[in-house]
């Protein structure tokens, strides 16, 4: 029998990146990456040039359908193997990635006379502008002893669903009456492929409030936040939810046809980009945290029981591997902290430096931050950049460096930006552990533990656990290839499970790095006066932090909710 594939398609912030991998060992036979024509919309709406308000973040959902069209079949030559030798195709998405459609599917933002609404375009994750729904949210489903708002650390996001359906009918009715259903985009990119509207479990499970065994929060619930809500997961939200590595449907004719595939392929359920990730890297027990890392962050671990953990974004059974709860955590912003360092923190002089001795910025900074110790800096960041995930939940907080000198240099600040992400990262393994989650070793996958070898040691000597790293560049991507080669099946030439498809196809380098001792002792009190910061700034609701970002939005003449 011939080599068999399944092809794993990763939906980014700023591009879709498709893998074309072998089933008997994982290995990648060919990858593409089409960046977002677009890009991520946060200062004018295309073509009309609207200009938008401040926390908005959108997507144009034709740049989806391009990496579909474009990298998809480019894999598939590269290789140089037949259609047939397909077998699936799966994908991962940024989440809460979301947007309205009318009753054949369409996405709002494409029907000519609705191109100049904002709320008609898809939401991507990090549109912030839904804090103050998040916010009634919290607060109702506390008041009334809601039980589902404990399984998210007794806090929802902005970044989630109903905060952003809400946000829509609040501020764009007309464009609440007109939708059809709101859906993940992950779902949405399903249903092109294979003509139906599947809804992913995992998603609707940690950014939609649904449980496995309860479903969705009743009716009086959303009723009590807003009557014109009380019906809106039996009218907006409805349709089928699956588990992970089930098949959505077979893959369309058109779109087979388009993409150079088989028609009928297994078109496996969509998955988050993050979890999609976990056993990509061999992980599929508890004890074992895997840290996907690139312009966020998002913790995943498994547990054999529900436990409450503070400021989680959620823990869903069969929400990342079948027979185990899931529990994920998450910083807003790390490699984007780092991003916008280098393109607004440095001076020009250092810039040439670097292009004189052939690096790129982060080489540079890397290779000059890490001349210095723990504690030489006399530096302190907080790492909230764009919000706090985890475990705050508070997208209306922002950063701070704290021990500025007129001797502080550019190398230095980017030092303290690393070890402020990897606080953080030690702050929401605390929280697992206080809560009864064991957490042993810690994997790490995305961009940023290939490029920055200094980055992962102070990862490890900050957590003070060993960190392992993937070897695919895509682990995200390979993820989504095994559970394609779970929907297919055995028979197909694929597997009945994701056990079995991780123990063959899964891989991490053999390089690991493990805590250094007497840097961790340093970090430990470093460590302690992050905690100091973290708790002051972190729990006022009247902070600084907060009043100036009142009247940023206020000078800029946007209309300031409470």
């Amino acid at each position: 029998m011939s080599e068999k594939y399944t092809i794993g398609i990763d939906f980014g912030t700023e591009s879709g990146r498709a893998v074309l991998v072998k089933l008997s060992d994982g290995s990648e036979a060919a990858a593409h990456v089409t960046p977002y024509r677009h890009g991520v919309i946060d200062e004018r709406l295309p073509v009309s040039g609207h200009k938008l308000e401040l926390d908005w973040a959108l997507h144009h959902p034709a740049d989806y359908m391009e990496v579909l069209m474009t990298s998809v079949p480019a894999v598939v030559q590269a290789a140089g193997i037949g259609k047939e030798d397909v077998i699936g195709i799966g994908i991962d998405f940024t989440a809460c990635t979301m947007l309205p459609i009318d009753p054949i599917g369409q996405p709002l933002c494409l029907r000519p006379e609705l191109a100049n609404h904002p709320h008609s375009w898809v939401k991507l994750w990090k549109h912030h502008a839904a804090q103050n729904e998040a916010e009634r949210i919290n607060e109702t489903a506390a008041a009334r002893g809601e039980v589902f708002l404990k399984r998210y650390g007794g806090k929802s996001s902005s970044e989630w669903m109903i905060a952003k359906v809400w946000q829509i009918l609040n501020e764009a009715p007309d464009i609440y009456e007109l939708t059809d259903r709101f859906v993940e985009a992950g779902d949405w990119v399903i249903m092109q492929l294979c003509g139906e509207l599947k809804r992913s479990q995992c998603a609707a499970g940690y950014k939609a409030f649904y449980h496995h065994a309860e479903g969705y929060p009743d009716n009086d619930f959303f009723k009590s936040l807003d009557p014109r809500l009380e019906h809106v997961i039996e009218t907006k939200l409805r349709g089928d939810i699956l588990d992970q590595g089930s098949c959505a449907g077979g893959l369309s004719r058109e779109m087979a046809s388009a993409m150079g595939l088989a028609q009928g392929i297994a078109v496996a359920v969509g998955n988050v980009d993050a979890h999609a990730a976990v056993p990509a890297v061999g992980v599929v027990t508890p004890g074992k945290l895997v840290m996907t890392m690139g312009t966020s962050i998002c913790h995943l671990l498994l547990g054999e029981e529900e436990l409450e953990v503070e400021g989680i974004c959620g823990v869903v059974q069969n929400g990342i591997i079948p027979g185990y709860f899931g529990y994920e955590a998450g910083q807003t912003a790390v490699g984007d902290i780092f991003a916008w360092f280098v393109e607004n923190g440095v001076p020009s002089e250092v810039k040439e430096q670097a292009e004189e001795e052939g690096l790129t910025m982060h080489e540079w900074l890397e290779n000059k931050a890490s001349l210095y110790k723990p504690g030489e800096t006399g530096l302190l960041a907080l790492d909230w950049w764009n919000g706090n995930r985890s475990t705050l939940v508070d997208a209306n907080l922002t950063g701070l460096i704290i021990g500025y000198t007129l001797q502080t240099k550019p190398e230095e600040l980017y030092r303290t930006l690393l070890e402020a992400t990897a606080f953080g990262t030690r702050k929401i393994i605390d929280a697992f552990s206080h809560s009864g989650l064991n957490v042993d070793i810690v994997y790490a996958c995305g961009g940023l533990p290939q490029k920055n070898k200094l980055l992962m040691q102070i990862y490890a000597d900050i957590i003070g656990r060993e960190i392992r790293v993937a070897a695919s560049t895509q682990t995200a991507a390979l993820g989504a290839a095994m559970f394609a080669a779970v929907a297919a099946g055995a028979d197909a030439g694929g597997y009945d499970c994701i056990e079995d498809a991780a123990a063959r196809m899964a891989r991490v380098r053999d390089e690991t790095f493990k805590p250094i001792p007497e840097h961790s002792m340093v970090y430990e009190k470093i460590y302690a006066e992050y905690n100091r910061l973290h708790d002051y700034f972190g729990h006022d609701p009247h902070s600084v932090m907060k009043k100036l970002k009142s009247l940023k939005e206020a000078a800029a003449g946007q209309t300031v909710r409470v």
